[in-house]
C-alpha cells in the first residue's frame, strides 16, 4: 500500500477526535486555507508598518489566490453554493489585479505612460 492510499484508507470519509472536536481531511483543508487568506492581511499590515503607509504589496494577492482556491475546494466538498461562489467570484478579481500590476509593471519597464483613470 503507497502513502496516498494509506491517506486515502485512514482519512477519507472519517472522523477523529482530537482536542475535543472532529477532525477530517476537508477540516484540515478548511483551515489551511483559512490560514493562509488570513495571512495576507498579516503581510499587509507589517508591509504597511515598515513603509509607514497603506500598501497592499502583490504577495497580498498570490495569498489571496491560493486561499481562495483551497476554500473554494473547501466549499465544493461541502457542497456549499455560497461559500463556493463567494470564493470563485474573489479568486477572479485577485487574478484580475495581478494583471493589471503585471501590465503596469510592463509599461514602467517600457517607459511607457501609465494609462489615466478616470473617475
Amino acid at each position: 500500500m503507497n502513502f496516498l492510499t494509506w491517506i486515502a484508507v485512514t482519512w477519507l470519509g472519517e472522523r477523529h477526535r482530537f482536542l475535543g472536536l472532529d477532525w477530517n481531511y476537508l477540516v484540515i483543508l478548511g483551515f489551511v486555507g483559512q490560514f493562509i487568506f488570513g495571512a495576507r492581511f498579516l503581510v499587509q499590515w507589517i508591509v504597511s508598518e515598515r513603509k509607514k503607509r497603506s500598501v497592499v504589496p502583490v504577495s497580498f494577492w498570490y495569498l489571496s489566490i491560493l486561499g481562495g482556491i483551497l476554500l473554494g475546494l473547501y466549499f465544493a466538498f461541502r457542497r456549499d453554493p455560497v461559500g463556493l461562489a463567494g470564493q470563485l467570484f474573489g479568486t477572479f478579481v485577485y487574478v484580475r489585479n495581478l494583471s493589471i500590476i503585471r501590465k503596469s509593471r510592463h509599461a514602467y519597464e517600457r517607459n511607457e505612460p501609465e494609462p489615466e483613470v478616470k473617475s
